[in-house]
């Protein structure tokens, strides 16, 4: 069975400098100028939406970053033996 993909009509009044540089853009691809208009707004909001996350994200990390300095957790055993070791190695050489 065929899926139904439903579709959505934008319209954008622009100036006739730019209708033609969206047309010559189109083809010199060799595409329409619907599908050349519809890959770049697709490409710009991914990238919106994107930068949006990482931004985001950036400030998160960085609450938390500052979180773990300023109340740092006690050392698991396993990270303890992992410095006692290391510290035996080091003082063997």
């Amino acid at each position: 069975m065929a899926a139904h993909s439903t579709t959505a009509r934008l319209e954008a009044r622009i100036s006739a400098d730019l209708h033609a540089q969206l047309k010559r853009a189109a083809e010199l691809q060799g595409r329409t100028m619907t599908d050349f208009v519809v890959s770049a707004v697709q490409e710009a909001a991914q990238r919106a939406i994107e930068q949006a996350a990482a931004i985001r994200l950036s400030v998160a990390d960085q609450e938390c970053f500052a979180q773990a300095l300023l109340s740092p957790p006690t050392p698991a055993p396993a990270l303890k033996r992992a410095f006692t070791r290391r510290r035996k190695l080091l003082h063997a050489e």
